[in-house]
């Protein structure tokens, strides 16, 4: 069994964007882009809702650059919308034993991100973490914690629903893992959304069954990680090391509990509660919600909003001011809320198409139902969905690609390219 060649293409664009910074600069950007617009050329797919809306939204943009004298500074935007419906309409035509086997190598390389992100904060490799708050924050090859646990969120909830074998069982606790080892709040908060929609598309008992003993090995590997965060720290590389193993024999022998997994899985979690708590201190700006920078760049956005609501000030031109107290004035290039960005940067035309976008998305998918991939496919966009409303990530084409691949998972049997009941 193999992959067709544009599907292989676009998978190739995935694996790009993950080891070129998530695609952010422009070298990783082309090459990824490039693969994806190969790919859709080479597969052909019928016009639909989705690439019709998704060409409006680049259409817009590209004229809102135009209006502003600069229509290069809409290209981010352009190629954003591009190969997300790329990668939508590139998997669509897979038939099923193509996407169960597309299903499993899209979590194998969150699997990568995951064991290098963590291998990075045990190791301190400077270029694949970030120091927030005197933490050391796994960010693997995409060089952003939170964006790499988008990914590694999208791909856990996939890896949930897939047959589980050893190796796909051992792939979704490297995920949970690595999910931890970034320290990401929005992470955390796009998992748990995610299996929210497990839940309500599989059944809380099945879920809970699947799910339970990833995410506790998990707790066990991040708590012998924490002693190693710390940057003022001496790494332990021992205890990490340890961790990950005894964190690997819960999450492969909690499945073989069957269903006495819940309540042995209600004290592990309730013993490393309380092993957690001695690091209290050092998760306290962890567990919080505040984040006064972002509170105050949402205010900031809002402002030029009101100053140019329909059309949006111009791609590339949301920049947020605000005030520091003693720091004095602070400036943010990102709002850290994709759909308020977009609302600043296109105004509410482009807003609108945006999420023209979702729906057709979330509509094609309602329309596939019926498989345990397809539940797996609309819990990983519900993942990038939350997400993005606390993150930067629609500028990251790694996490588009990951979305569109799962969303296309998840989309009606197609015939010929055409998507079933959203044909434009």
């Amino acid at each position: 069994m193999t992959l067709p060649l544009p599907v292989l293409l676009v998978v190739a664009g995935f694996a790009a964007a993950v080891v070129a910074q998530g695609g952010y600069y422009l070298p990783g950007r082309v090459m990824s882009g490039l693969l994806v617009g190969v790919a859709v050329v080479l597969a052909r797919p019928r016009p639909n809702l989705v690439a019709a809306l998704g060409g409006a939204f680049a259409l817009w943009a590209a004229a809102r650059g135009l209006i502003e004298g600069d229509v290069l500074s809409a290209l981010p935007a352009v190629a954003a919308a591009a190969v997300f419906v790329g990668a939508v309409l590139v998997a669509a035509q897979a038939d099923q034993e193509q996407r169960e086997l597309l299903a499993t190598v899209v979590v194998g390389v969150g699997g990568l991100v995951a064991f290098t992100g963590w291998v990075a904060v045990v190791f301190r490799v400077p270029s694949w973490t970030t120091v927030a708050e005197g933490l050391l924050r796994a960010a693997s090859t995409l060089t952003y914690p939170n964006a790499a646990a988008a990914v590694m969120a999208a791909a856990a909830v996939l890896s949930l629903v897939l047959r589980p074998t050893l190796p796909t069982m051992g792939l979704t606790y490297l995920l949970c893992t690595g999910i931890g080892a970034t320290m990401s709040r929005a992470g955390v908060i796009a998992l748990a959304a995610g299996l929210l929609v497990l839940c309500v598309c599989r059944g809380f008992k099945t879920t809970v069954i699947a799910a339970a003993p990833p995410l506790l090995g998990a707790a066990v590997a991040v708590a012998a990680l924490l002693p190693t965060m710390r940057v003022a720290d001496e790494p332990q590389v021992l205890v990490a090391v340890g961790g990950l193993v005894a964190g690997a024999l819960v999450a492969l022998g909690l499945r073989r509990l069957g269903r006495f997994v819940v309540p042995v899985a209600v004290l592990l979690a309730a013993g490393g509660a309380a092993a957690a708590a001695g690091f209290a201190d050092r998760l306290s700006t962890r567990v919080s919600f505040s984040s006064p920078d972002r509170s105050q760049a949402a205010q900031a956005a809002l402002e030029l909003v009101a100053k140019s609501p329909v059309l949006g000030v111009g791609p590339g031109n949301g920049s947020f001011f605000f005030a520091r107290g003693n720091e004095g004035t602070r400036v943010m290039r990102y709002v850290h809320n994709e759909y308020l960005q977009v609302l600043v940067e296109l105004g509410a035309v482009g807003l609108l198409l945006a999420l023209g976008v979702v729906a057709a998305v979330l509509i094609a998918l309602w329309r596939g139902r019926g498989t345990p991939l397809w539940a797996g496919a609309v819990a990983a966009v519900v993942v990038v969905l939350v997400h993005s409303g606390f993150d930067f990530l629609w500028h990251l084409p790694v996490v588009l690609i990951v979305a569109g691949l799962c969303a296309g998972l998840g989309f009606p049997s197609t015939r010929d390219g055409e998507v079933e009941g959203t044909t434009a």
